[in-house]
């Protein structure tokens, strides 16, 4: 068993839940994060709000399953993002977990 870690922005939020579904994922978790980019000095300083951050609202979703759908869920994500027209692709981790009751 391990943990798998999916970040989205909430624009996908519908399509993760499908990837998970598709992968055989029927028991996962999600929360709603604000996820933060850095900006380039230039952008920065041509904002008249520079001191102020941008964010996102995204969601994690995770969930404790077996590798097989996992390997299944990294394909899915793989090839939804080489199909984006956006700057915002699915982010995913696995976590190995040593012990679990």
């Amino acid at each position: 068993m391990k943990l798998v870690i999916v970040t989205a922005v909430e624009a996908f939020h519908k399509e993760v839940t499908a990837l998970f579904k598709k992968a055989e994922i029927e028991n996962f978790s999600e929360s709603d994060i604000d996820g933060h980019k850095n900006s380039a000095a230039v952008l920065v300083a041509s904002n008249w709000f520079s001191a102020e951050k941008s964010s996102n609202e995204s969601t994690m979703f995770f969930s404790f399953t077996e590798e097989e759908n996992i390997d299944v869920l990294f394909s899915l994500i793989k090839e939804f993002n080489q199909n984006l027209e956006t700057n915002s692709p699915l982010k995913a981790v696995v976590v190995p977990i040593e012990r679990f009751i």
